[in-house]
Formats: C-alpha cells, structure tokens, sequence
C-alpha cells in the first residue's frame, strides 16, 4: 500500500459541475461504507485529478495516511491508462505495520471514460485470522475417540424426512405450510405412526418454525 511520491505527476482539476457533483454522492458512499464496515475495513476516497493529493476522505484509518496524501501505484496507473481495470476485488496488501490486509480498489470513471475517482476499502485481516484461529480450535473434533451415541431422538431424522416431502409435494417448505396444510400433515404423520416418535412434538415444531401449541392444535383439528 505504498503511496506515491511527492513528484508524480499532477493533473490540475478541471472546473466541472458534474465532476464536482460526483465527487460529492462518492464522498456520501465512502462515508456509508466507513460505518458500516467499521472498525476493520479503511474506505478512502481518490481524486485522481490531483495525483499529489488525491486522498479526499477516509473513513477507520488503518494505514496512518492523511487527506491530502497521495494516490497509490494503482490510482496512477488509472490517470496513466484508461483502459485499466475498474474493478480489482480482494487482493492481498499489506497495511504500514505489516498486518495483513486485504484490498478492493473500483475505478470511477465520468462521462467521457476518463478516470475520475477511485474508491478503495482494505479490510484489516488479523482479527478475522484469530477469529478463526478460535473457531477451528472450538469445533475441533477429536476423531481419535470413537464414542456411539446420539443426543437426538431414535426416528427424529425419518420425522423431519416425513415432513419434507409433504411440503415438497406442495411445492412449498416445511415452514411456509398454512394452517390447512399443516393439519394435514399432522393427520399423515400420526397415521404413520411418526408422532409415536419420542418428542415428536418438539422436533415437529422445530422444523415448522412453530410453537409446540400449535403443533398440538393441529394434532387435534
């Protein structure tokens, strides 16, 4: 994330209502995504009219640089082409301190396709890594012991399996099932013999998205 030098070139910033206009809904953008994604992602706002001072906002500053820095290799190589990519997503960078960084620069081009702007977002990577440093080490399994038990109740996967296939012959989904259909479905499952199931009532309700009253209610329709 290296920032040009003072001598790149400078391109003076033409006097023009609907470059101005731009620029001030990206600034409006920049902010939304500094909130929204703070603390961990920095959102700076390029100007590339002014290579030696394109940065015009930035939001969660994770690199230590300053309204009025510089554009980085990327903006000047916009000014310098405008057929460069506009959008280059989620490619590895570094912050100042060397954390681990992971960066998104777009291209804002105006009405005549010249590169006008650049907003960029890099994402500080280090929390995510401990994160799921944790995570693994949480649902770590040890396959080395080999224990047979279940916590679930003897048929409760056939119960769920029943009911899936009867929203599935509606064309619908276990939890979008009206009323009818669910006293259907209770009809057909204590006819099966599924609601012997031990906490069938629970289970059904569970994967209806319901109460067990109202499981018990439609049991008794």
């Amino acid at each position: 994330m290296k920032t040009a030098t003072k001598t790149a070139a400078r391109r003076k910033k033409p006097s023009r209502p609907d470059h101005e206009l731009l620029m001030s809904q990206l600034q409006q953008v920049a902010q939304g995504l500094g909130e929204t994604f703070a603390p961990f992602c920095e959102v700076v706002l390029h100007d590339l009219r002014d290579a030696d001072h394109s940065i015009v906002a930035i939001h969660n500053n994770l690199s230590g640089r300053e309204v009025g820095d510089a554009t980085t290799e990327l903006g000047l190589a916009r000014i310098a082409d405008e057929s460069y990519p506009q959008v280059l997503a989620n490619y590895a960078n570094a912050l100042p301190d060397g954390r681990q960084a992971k960066s998104t620069s777009i291209g804002i081009k105006d009405a005549d396709g010249k590169y006008l702007a650049a907003l960029c977002m890099n994402i500080d990577l280090t929390l995510f890594g401990a994160l799921q440093g944790m995570l693994r080490q949480f649902g770590g399994i040890d396959s080395g012991v080999r224990v047979a038990e279940t916590l679930e109740p003897a048929g409760a996967e056939a119960l769920r399996h029943r009911i899936d296939e009867f929203a599935a012959r509606l064309s619908a989904t276990p939890r979008s099932l009206k009323a009818d259909d669910r006293r259907a479905l209770m009809r057909e499952l204590r006819q099966s013999g599924c609601m012997d199931v031990r906490r069938a009532a629970e289970i059904v309700a569970a994967h209806l998205g319901v109460s067990r009253a109202t499981v018990y209610n439609d049991e008794k329709d």
